[in-house]
């Protein structure tokens, strides 16, 4: 186990933590999400700590410590400042159109338009007459799964740069052909 796993996590007054055995339900300020956890890992909260050991001595329960230790940490954050992503999309005509809330309709050079249903907790703005959207959300997996699925629908092209980019993520530009 290393270092990082020992500490414990610092839970700040507006956050409420109720921990069953291996099952933990975190809820502040911007909203609520539940995880429940391998058992091969102890949680325990006392004075507005969690702490997080293994349960044996096996290489899994070492290996659970940190990842559960890095979930409870974003639990926590995500209850107090909301996760957000952004992502432009770039060509001629290229948009996204938000309808009616929960449902967002892609313009992305296909015959037809592709319609994605946004999962509960995760909201999505479109600005800039719809070439840049912001993916937010408490939940830090879901937001970045809803950010990855529309950068899937049309990653952008090394060579013209049309397509969908996660802001922030590199895209090699390449150099087309030369006339001879």
């Amino acid at each position: 186990m290393s270092r990082a796993e020992k500490k414990p996590i610092e839970v700040p007054v507006a956050v409420i933590v109720a921990v069953d055995g291996v099952s933990v339900s975190v809820s502040g300020p911007k909203g609520k999400l539940s995880q429940t956890f391998n058992s091969d890992i102890t949680i325990t909260f006392a004075e507005h700590k969690l702490f997080i050991a293994p349960a044996n001595g096996s290489r899994q329960a070492l290996a659970m410590t940190g990842t559960a230790k890095a979930i409870l940490d974003n639990m926590i954050v995500g209850v107090v400042t909301p996760f957000t992503k952004q992502l432009e999309i770039a060509g001629v005509g290229f948009k996204a159109i938000l309808r009616s809330g929960d449902k967002l309709e892609l313009i992305l050079g296909s015959s037809h338009q592709i319609v994605y249903a946004l999962p509960s907790g995760v909201s999505v703005d479109v600005a800039d007459g719809g070439v840049r959207l912001t993916v937010t959300g408490v939940d830090r997996q879901k937001v970045g799964q809803v950010a990855a699925d529309i950068f899937s629908f049309f990653p952008m092209e090394p060579y013209k740069g049309k397509g969908v980019r996660i802001v922030g993520k590199f895209v090699r530009r390449k150099e087309g052909k030369k006339a001879a």
